[in-house]
């Protein structure tokens, strides 16, 4: 798919802040709203007033708007662990997209910063941008974030939806794939018209969740017109004539489409469902968590298309210029291969890694034995043979969450 150019993932940027909120990766920051330290010094003016190093050591507040602690929280931990001299400690705080530019925005407009950085997906990234809220940190300290040069191909497309206004920290092809019940599915489909056959003659035994409220719901839904050969992949007005045809034929056989992808987990684990959409972190995380069975199978199409994903880190407007030197030194830590690894964690954005050379072997012991044990051996040929394609646009996925809602699952889902 050929990349849009920069900056135009700031379309769309309300709505998608509050229809992508519930599809946050679970995380384990605190989720009260406690003010941390104000920023120290005077707020940054020019790139070459941040020095290499802080004056002293800074204390960092960390917002995490998706889930982002659960794959760079030890990257962290292990900063501050080797790097007192600049960082001398590091608090979380956890929200929902949604409540991203009513919690950042006053700050910024006062000049009076409590959270330093933000870790986020595209949709707080977008929302931030569209109210003026980010520094423009990939840019404006190009020379000191070298390690985004080894960004693995498609993270670094991801990168470019970005503009300069945000960091890729992790990445992953994300799906759509397939997960089943061995014990019920004995002919696992491997195409879309298979899939229909099998939802046609097992009514109520295929699911998936609202796109709004769903990774690997919206995965799905932007993957369909890759495999069904639409027009226009990346049109859900004009490109999206199979696709939408398609889902009300499958959606005659889908009884609800539960408001979150917590809900597809369980009606999975419990047999309510047998066969489901799924992404590679969706497939290995909940079997690790042991929230789903292990027994349960996963299988591709096919013929597919990737639909990635990333998260990011964002530095709201008026930081001091110590707290952008420790922070510049902790993103270039983070995306070094050793540490970066860490973010194949239990699996939940497998692989999770955004730079080159960040290999498994150089994951923590527990992620390694827990990919061994729960991951498939097929996903990284997998991975390599596919093609990728970006996500749609902002803009453009809010229309598409809202042609579903109306014409797709109108009467078979209550929000929230």
């Amino acid at each position: 798919m050929r990349i849009s150019r920069p900056l135009q993932i700031v379309a769309g940027v309300a709505a998608l802040g509050v229809v992508l909120a519930a599809c946050s990766a679970p995380n384990s920051g605190a989720t009260a709203k406690t003010p941390a330290s104000t920023a120290s010094g005077a707020a940054t003016g020019a790139a070459s007033d941040v020095p290499d190093k802080p004056s002293a050591p800074v204390s960092l507040h960390i917002l995490d708007v998706a889930g982002n602690q659960k794959l760079t929280g030890p990257m962290v931990d292990e900063f501050v662990k080797t790097h007192p001299d600049i960082v001398s400690a590091v608090t979380w705080e956890s929200a929902g997209a949604p409540d991203l530019v009513g919690t950042i925005k006053p700050q910024v407009d006062s000049k009076n910063l409590s959270v330093d950085l933000v870790m986020t997906g595209t949709d707080g990234l977008s929302a931030g941008v569209g109210q003026n809220l980010w520094t423009p940190i990939a840019a404006d300290f190009a020379d000191r974030l070298s390690n985004m040069k080894t960004y693995l191909d498609p993270a670094a497309k991801m990168q470019a939806l970005a503009g300069d206004f945000g960091v890729v920290t992790t990445y992953y092809p994300s799906g759509p794939l397939m997960q089943y019940d061995p014990a019920v599915v004995k002919d696992v489909p491997k195409t879309p018209e298979a899939l229909l056959a099998w939802a046609k003659a097992n009514p109520g035994k295929f699911g998936y969740a609202r796109p709004a409220n769903s990774g690997p719901g919206r995965t799905f839904l932007m993957g369909l017109p890759y495999m069904l050969g639409d027009k226009g992949p990346s049109d859900p007005v004009n490109g999206w004539e199979k696709t939408w045809a398609y889902l009300k034929d499958l959606g005659q056989y889908v009884d609800n489409y539960p408001t979150g992808t917590g809900q597809v987990i369980s009606n999975m684990a419990d047999g309510t469902w047998s066969l489901i959409p799924t992404t590679t972190g969706w497939d290995i995380n909940p079997r690790v968590l042991g929230t789903e069975p292990k027994t349960i199978e996963a299988a591709a199409f096919d013929k597919f298309t990737w639909v990635t994903d990333a998260h990011y880190a964002v530095v709201p407007k008026g930081q001091s210029a110590d707290k952008m030197s420790a922070i510049l030194q902790l993103l270039q830590y983070m995306l070094t291969p050793e540490v970066n690894a860490m973010a194949y964690d239990n699996g939940y954005f497998y692989p999770g890694p955004a730079v080159k050379g960040a290999t498994l072997d150089k994951a923590p012991a527990a992620s390694q034995t827990a990919i061994k044990d729960f991951g498939r051996d097929w996903y990284d040929a997998l991975i390599e043979k596919m093609p990728k394609a970006t996500p749609l646009t902002p803009a453009n996925l809010v229309t598409a969450f809202d042609m579903w809602d109306r014409e797709i699952g109108t009467g078979k889902y209550t929000v929230k």
